[in-house]
């Protein structure tokens, strides 16, 4: 029976019209040569509706939850009476494009409108689409009804396979194959787009961010390192339990979680899809969160005849950011002051503003005069500036690599005339290779480089033994396809850029070994790429570099956490002499990437070695 509420709206017809000045809620007649059909029908079997481009009427749900915030506001319906076909989603989203008005969670409806496909980010993006009711005119037929039960989303639901081939004769992609639930994990997230679904007691693998979302697994043991995360350690192993969450309800109430915490008992509300990781549980019941205490990690000290070289990606770093007392703190006290660091990252004097600044004196003097008030070693520092707006990253930051040294225990070797655009080379002195430009930048006017950070090579002595060190930070993953993309395998187009950076590092590196079979080379950065990539591949080429990521056990190899997959972007690659020395050490040392307070998105990595 319709409830007291219900008999003032019963028979309101409402629809959302976008005019020039603003949203407005107006009444619509009905469709014209429109079709009644149920919500599973509107969604099909596949992942693009058959009704898509068509006029449908009076499709009937309950309004399950509804979005009163962003550029896609709406609402979700659910047919309460499902049918008997596990493919076919019984939700739908109703977009509106202002905030839904007149509509309440609980209401019954039916809805009438044109069903779309839209894809979050553009085609270009080549992600999914998300089915949803457009241009609706919405009846509410009573209020007060009990939601659909949530589907249960959890480890014996989930199938291990991650997803089917792409057809070959749709370019890859996956949009109109028959939906196979219980056997691809992207399928059965699929078969319920929109649908209201649940968690229960689920493990954090992606802190919150600024965007208050989180990502946990419904899978405990797939493939969880010792902190609490789930590797990423290749291409098959796409760790199919992860799942964003992001909530309804106030961003203020959204819980500030950490690697390895949980949300205890249940989080529950329609199953969306988005640019920014695929298939998202948006709650509207936000489970408890349970603290797992995740300490930051502490690397041991260098001993007396080790040398210590880290890298470290400081996030955009200028004079402008409050952040400076916290890096410094990091170097000196979890990374035990290392001997060289390579810091990538760091901005020009003046940060984003673009006005043909160039020079980072400024920037670099700030994180020193932090360190030595931190009780760290009075750094010295060697860069090269770059040209304007020639090396990617955030627009006016001018973004480059630099070299921390603690002359206390290395001297640097200065060999005049680096600057942007003069590549360094290798020559021999006394019998042992020597670089001609001390700083210096590896080949800068190659292709492989263009919008984007040349390598920065240096000279080091470490108790009367040389020590070549090439700072990197490769081409960023930017344009990839995402993991959730129609077409499987997603495209990796950013990897094509990184091929030459590689390819450019390891020609360059040979050069040195060639000079000198025994020189100790360290090539380290942020290399954008995992160590099981072709990118590290090419780095490594036949035996002359090696990751020293490797060195870990598998669980332990990461530096970054993107989408809730923690994975090894940071990595330090050395020569045949340091590897076969069997004295090294190397450590990846969770500061930043687990945390939700994190001063940085990357992780140091820190190796040590007795050249």
């Amino acid at each position: 029976m319709p409830s007291k509420s219900s008999a003032r709206l019963a028979a309101l017809t409402v629809a959302a019209v976008c005019c020039a000045s603003a949203t407005q809620i107006v009444v619509l007649p009905t469709p014209a040569h429109a079709d009644t059909v149920r919500i599973h029908d509107v969604q099909g079997d596949t992942r693009v509706s058959p009704y898509a481009g068509r006029q449908v009427t009076d499709v009937a749900g309950i309004v399950t939850g509804i979005r009163a915030y962003g550029s896609s506001r709406g609402f979700w319906i659910q047919d309460p009476a499902p049918d008997a076909d596990p493919a076919t989603s019984e939700g739908v989203f109703v977009f509106t494009s202002s905030t839904p008005k007149g509509v309440a969670v609980g209401d019954a409806v039916t809805v009438s409108g044109t069903v779309s496909e839209y894809v979050p980010g553009g085609t270009s993006s080549g992600n999914q689409s998300l089915t949803q009711i457009t241009r609706p005119a919405v009846t509410v037929v009573s209020s007060g009804n009990p939601l659909p039960a949530p589907t249960t989303i959890d480890a014996s639901s989930v199938p291990a396979a991650y997803t089917p081939a792409g057809d070959p004769a749709a370019n890859g992609s996956i949009n109109a194959l028959p939906l196979r639930p219980a056997r691809y994990a992207l399928d059965h997230y699929e078969s319920l787009e929109g649908m209201n679904v649940r968690v229960a007691d689920t493990r954090v693998v992606g802190a919150t961010d600024p965007y208050t979302e989180l990502w946990v697994t419904v899978k405990p043991r797939e493939h969880r390192t010792h902190r609490g995360g789930t590797v990423y350690g290749s291409y098959d192993a796409q760790n199919t339990g992860r799942l964003q969450i992001q909530s309804l309800g106030r961003a203020a109430d959204f819980p500030d979680a950490n690697v390895g915490d949980t949300l205890a008992g249940t989080t529950s509300g329609p199953l969306d899809y988005n640019q920014y990781g695929g298939y998202t549980l948006v709650a509207n019941e936000l489970g408890t969160l349970r603290a797992a205490h995740l300490r930051r990690e502490t690397t041991r000290e260098q001993r007396t005849g080790e040398l210590a070289v880290a890298t470290y990606n400081v996030e955009n770093l200028d004079p402008s950011d409050g952040t400076f007392a916290a890096h410094a703190a990091a170097i000196v006290h979890n990374l035990k002051s290392p001997d060289i660091v390579s810091l990538e990252e760091i901005q020009d004097n003046n940060g984003a503003t673009d006005d043909g600044t160039v020079a980072a004196d400024r920037t670099m003097a700030g994180l020193i005069d932090a360190i030595a008030a931190a009780g760290g070693p009075r750094y010295d520092w060697r860069s090269i500036d770059p040209a304007d707006k020639s090396d990617g990253g955030e627009p006016g930051g001018n973004i480059r690599q630099a070299f921390l040294f603690n002359p206390d225990r290395v001297s640097f070797t200065d060999r005049s005339g680096g600057d942007a655009t003069t590549p360094a080379d290798v020559t021999k002195i006394r019998g042992k290779a020597a670089l001609t430009l001390s700083p210096g930048r590896v080949d800068p006017a190659s292709e492989a480089f263009e919008n984007s950070r040349k390598p920065l090579a240096g000279e080091f002595v470490f108790r009367g033994r040389t020590v070549i060190v090439i700072a990197n930070h490769f081409a960023s993953k930017g344009g990839d396809q995402g993991l959730t993309a129609q077409y499987q395998p997603p495209s990796r187009s950013s990897e094509d850029q990184r091929h030459l950076q590689a390819r450019a590092v390891h020609d360059f590196t040979a050069k040195i070994l060639k000079a000198q079979k025994s020189a100790d080379v360290v090539v380290l950065g942020d290399i954008n790429d995992f160590e099981f990539s072709t990118t590290t591949d090419l780095l490594e080429g036949d035996g002359t570099l090696w990751s020293a990521v490797k060195s870990l056990p598998e669980a332990e190899r990461y530096s970054y956490v993107h989408q809730g997959n923690s994975q090894a972007l940071d990595q330090i690659l050395i020569s045949p002499s340091i590897r076969r020395s069997r004295a090294f050490s190397y450590d990846s040392v969770h500061i930043n990437a687990e945390f939700h307070d994190q001063i940085s998105d990357h992780d140091p990595q820190v190796l040590r070695f007795c050249p």
